[in-house]
């Protein structure tokens, strides 16, 4: 399985990404990978193979590559509940940091990094987050959607909030199809009622669940959140959803 390191020019300067695709000397469909709030890291990475070994071009960009490369904080190789809040206090700043404006100079600068790679076939591409990189998917779908087909979030966060660029408010731009994988505790009834109307308004293809049993961070292995089962049920949604808006790409 072929992996690289890459330099991404953005608006901003260059954006460090992991990049993984299958060995067949080919051309495959690009997806967009966002991190959840710890970032790029060997999680990740590995999340990236699994999922290039389907036949995909995946890029993982680094959401903090303004504060230095990847790890930008040190992070443990198990992200415990111990120190999750002190790892998270020192993420903060830099999360907040990342502005609607940034995520939007960003997300035209990745799409149009990985589009243009050598290794990406023609066609639209997919965007998938987790945790906060599922809201940086919603505004990315929205943004390109003449070139995302596909946008997926797991374990999300921030979709739903009063600001009046929530991404909750974008979904009539969108032209993807959309699911959204949720933790028990992502999201109150009254927030994922008005993320479903703003979807069924927009007429938008979508599938939104609650995992059961869960709690937020269920797919990564290197965090207590973590579960097996749930891990598998988001393969067994992502992949067909890939499968369908990306077959002939």
């Amino acid at each position: 399985m072929p992996t690289k390191t890459l330099p991404i020019p953005t608006a901003d300067g260059q954006a460090d990404a992991f990049a993984a695709f299958p060995d067949r000397g080919e051309r495959h469909p690009g997806v967009l990978l966002y991190t959840d709030a710890f970032g790029v890291r060997p999680e990740l990475e590995e999340r990236a193979r699994e999922l290039a070994e389907h036949g995909y071009y995946v890029l993982v960009p680094n959401l903090y590559y303004r504060h230095g490369p990847a790890p930008v904080v040190e992070l443990p190789e198990h992200i415990g509940e111990d120190i999750r809040p002190a790892v998270i206090a020192q993420l903060m700043p830099l999360i907040e940091a990342h502005t609607t404006e940034r995520v939007l100079r960003d997300a035209d600068a990745y799409l149009r990094f990985l589009t243009t790679q050598p290794e990406v076939s023609a066609g639209p591409a997919a965007v998938i987050g987790y945790c906060i990189g599922a809201a940086l998917a919603m505004r990315t779908a929205a943004a390109h959607p003449d070139q995302v087909a596909a946008v997926a979030g797991f374990h999300p966060g921030f979709l739903v909030t009063d600001a009046l660029d929530s991404p909750h408010r974008l979904v009539p731009k969108l032209t993807a199809q959309v699911h959204l994988g949720l933790a028990e505790n992502d999201m109150p009834p009254e927030d994922i009622n008005e993320l479903n109307k703003a979807l069924d308004a927009a007429g938008v293809g979508y599938t939104t669940e609650i995992c059961p049993g869960t709690i937020h961070g269920y797919t990564m292995s290197d965090t207590e959140a973590f579960s097996p089962s749930a891990l598998q049920r988001h393969w067994d949604r992502l992949l067909p959803l890939l499968d369908r808006t990306l077959a002939n790409s």
